[in-house]
């Protein structure tokens, strides 16, 4: 979100809080992306705040569902209306903010994988319509093949996020494994370790797709506790997330601080995947 927006974002948060009497004397942002997520004191609010165009009753109401499965998810505000609330051209939800006991990166990889594979579960007993995984890599091709949307794109580098997009998702289907709802990014950032154990957030992304594509955010050492992970599978899921990450850097609307320069550092180590499975027999792209 932009700096000028913010301070509006913020004011929306608090409204929003306050008619439900939860007071926000004191609020804090704490992350700023496509949308803000702001710390109410000392209501123990935590307020997400995006754009209209943003999809935030979908991730409202799988929150909510999963929520009853009891997975190992942030949920709603239970003292608030689990939906998305309009104020001044934003779109509000409110959440039970989690104060965290350990930084993102320091999460037991076994612990992580145990809370995946619950998730995972969850996931399984809701029946809801969302996009495939191939629908994500779509709209990265719209940006990646578009020079208007991405001008700052170098010819080479545009023909080798296409083709991996293209070939790599292939590749991916042509396996035929089974599919489920996935959370879709299920990163260490997306992960809190709280009093209450490790609990996933930002579930604006779930989509379908084999239980890899998750697995390929997490770090790499999480695959080993994760019960029936294909390796090989798995490897051109960690090949597709990255190329995922890679192309919205370009996007020329991307608002991701230091962006342009970690999509370069992030495109060499795409490059240096796709050769390491060509070496290793994988095929092309």
């Amino acid at each position: 979100m932009k700096d000028t927006e913010i301070p509006r974002a913020v004011a929306a948060a608090v409204a929003t809080a306050a008619e439900y009497g939860l007071g926000a004397d004191d609020a804090t942002v704490l992350h700023n992306s496509n949308r803000i997520a702001v710390r109410l004191r000392p209501s123990g609010v935590l307020a997400r705040v995006a754009p209209l165009t943003h999809r935030l009753d979908y991730e409202v109401e799988i929150a909510r569902r999963l929520a009853g499965t009891g997975s190992p998810v942030a949920g709603p505000d239970p003292r608030a209306e689990p939906r998305v609330h309009v104020r001044d051209g934003f779109a509000v939800t409110l959440w039970t903010y989690y104060e965290p006991t350990t930084a993102p990166e320091n999460h037991p990889s076994a612990a992580y994988a145990d809370a995946l594979a619950r998730l995972h579960a969850g996931l399984r007993r809701i029946n809801l319509t969302a996009p495939h995984f191939t629908d994500r890599v779509a709209d990265a091709l719209r940006v990646v093949e578009d020079p208007a949307v991405s001008p700052d794109l170098g010819a080479a580098e545009r023909a080798l996020l296409t083709d991996t997009l293209h070939g790599i998702s292939r590749a991916i289907l042509d396996r035929g494994t089974r599919q489920q709802l996935l959370h879709g990014e299920p990163h260490p950032g997306n992960l809190l370790a709280t009093a209450d154990g490790p609990l996933f957030i930002d579930l604006e992304t779930a989509c379908h797709g084999p239980v890899e594509f998750d697995l390929a955010h997490a770090p790499e050492d999480v695959a080993a506790h994760y019960p029936g992970a294909d390796s090989e599978l798995l490897a051109d899921c960690r090949i597709l997330s990255l190329a995922l990450v890679v192309s919205w850097r370009w996007d020329r609307d991307d608002q991701l601080p230091d962006g342009r320069e970690r999509g370069r550092e992030w495109l060499a180590q795409l490059q240096a995947a796709l050769d390491r499975r060509e070496h290793a027999g994988g095929g092309g792209r």
